[in-house]
């Protein structure tokens, strides 16, 4: 006698991972939805590889003119910019804050590596 999954699962709730017993239309959705998800990731990632081709040229810049690696002015002019952004666009601007923060930390740190070279 052959049992086939439908036969372990029967009657019992479905489980994360598991998607037996839920609506197929609740499924197509979810996978829309993470499709979407996993597309915008992908141009996250993109826009933040140009961002960061774009602030090595200006570490090269700086490191050629003996210009120190961080911009404190600039950079607290670019968090307001930020936060206006995100808020603007429905974002909380502290997470916005908090990202452009570890980013700058980033781009300092590349901007040292290439003055010390």
């Amino acid at each position: 006698m052959t049992h086939s999954m439908s036969d372990h699962t029967a009657g019992r709730p479905a489980t994360p991972g598991d998607p037996e017993g839920i609506d197929p239309s609740v499924l197509d959705e979810l996978t829309r939805l993470r499709d979407s998800i996993d597309n915008i990731d992908a141009a996250v990632v993109h826009m933040l590889a140009e961002r960061f081709k774009c602030t090595q040229q200006v570490g090269h810049l700086k490191a050629a003119h003996r210009l120190p690696p961080a911009d404190p002015a600039r950079e607290a002019r670019q968090i307001i910019r930020l936060r206006q952004l995100a808020e603007s666009a429905k974002l909380d601007p502290g997470f916005a804050e908090k990202l452009l923060n570890f980013i700058i930390a980033e781009v300092i740190r590349h901007h040292e590596t290439i003055a010390r070279s």
